[in-house]
């Protein structure tokens, strides 16, 4: 009997709770869906950064931005995560592969050269781009100004043919004689009549000739020194060109083969055997680019970062390379080059 009433009881205080217990849950379903962006914002939040890496090869610059990523608080696969992508020095594998990073959605691609520049630029207006380094990005169309690049690119752009000149300067005095001087050129680029031009107007100053030739890929270097001997130059002027990066030690066994003596722009060039460069430190714009990516990725558009142009130069000289060539560099050159290989 007890049972019975402690029953009715209940079934009275559950119809009189009813419609409380409707409004609780109600109230626990409008919480559930309120909660859901805001875990899915919280998740979102906890996913590091990616940087799209696009470049020639995997060369000794690229660890610059590395160090400099570091120098900055991020650490790989833990702050930060890097997506490395190269094109062996095959350029035409450049869109196809700046196609792959925007698929993947990163958060800022960083490139240099520019038919690689121009390959990202050409897969995406919307990520930002961080030029390493670059040749005329205003004239190329990459930005409106260095000041206010406008757009989805920045970085930084070296001083490349306003050098070529010198380059050839150089080159004289520290093979004094050189009467005709050796261009080589890389596959065909934009970049080759204004650094020919160049080129053209030291040499007419130091009443040097010119033999311009083209070597298109590795198969063609021997070849390509031997007509240099033929044609009796005195030297090598070394255009820049992303397709000759990867295989600098293998030009600059040609050029001491052929005992010819090598001018290049970068320092990379002569650590691998060429006889000089002169122009800026790569290494040091790759890790500058690693400023941008930070700037990027805390919130600054890459069109209001201004383009940075390198302000010193540096010269470097390798005498091992002068031994086997049977040269003895000048005084006046040792004294103002920034280091000497031994």
């Amino acid at each position: 009997m007890n049972a019975i009433f402690d029953f009715g009881l209940w079934i009275i205080d559950w119809r009189r709770h009813r419609r409380n217990a409707k409004k609780f849950l109600l109230l626990i379903f409008a919480l559930a869906i309120l909660a859901a962006p805001v875990a899915a914002e919280a998740q979102q939040a906890g996913r590091i950064p990616r940087i799209g890496v696009l470049g020639n090869s995997p060369s000794p610059p690229w660890e610059a931005l590395r160090r400099g990523l570091r120098d900055l608080g991020y650490v790989e696969s833990q702050t930060i995560a890097i997506e490395w992508r190269f094109t062996q020095g095959k350029v035409e594998r450049a869109p196809a592969l700046a196609e792959e990073l925007v698929r993947l959605k990163v958060d800022v691609i960083v490139t240099s050269s520019m038919p690689v520049i121009r390959a990202v630029k050409q897969a995406t207006g919307t990520i930002p781009i961080v030029m390493a380094g670059s040749f005329d990005p205003v004239g190329a169309g990459l930005v409106t100004s260095l000041a206010r690049p406008g757009g989805n690119v920045t970085g930084l752009a070296e001083m490349a043919t306003e050098l070529v000149g010198k380059r050839v300067e150089l080159l004289r005095e520290a093979v004094p004689g050189v009467s005709r001087l050796a261009v080589l050129l890389g596959p065909p680029a934009p970049a080759d009549p204004l650094f020919l031009r160049e080129a053209e107007v030291a040499a007419r100053a130091l009443h040097i000739e010119l033999q311009v030739l083209r070597a298109r890929d590795p198969g063609e270097f021997d070849s390509t020194f031997a007509a240099m001997t033929r044609e009796r130059a005195s030297a090598v002027l070394v255009l820049q060109h992303p397709a000759f990066f990867p295989r600098r030690t293998l030009l600059a066994e040609f050029a001491v083969k052929h005992r010819l003596p090598t001018m290049h722009a970068f320092r990379e060039f002569v650590e691998a055997g060429m006889l000089m460069s002169y122009g800026a430190n790569l290494e040091a714009m790759f890790q500058r680019a690693a400023f941008y990516v930070d700037r990027i990725l805390k919130g600054a558009r890459p069109g209001d970062l201004p383009v940075e142009q390198p302000t010193k130069f540096e010269l470097v000289v390798n005498l091992k390379t002068a031994k086997a060539l049977g040269l003895t560099i000048p005084q006046s050159v040792l004294i103002r080059a920034d280091q000497v290989i031994q």
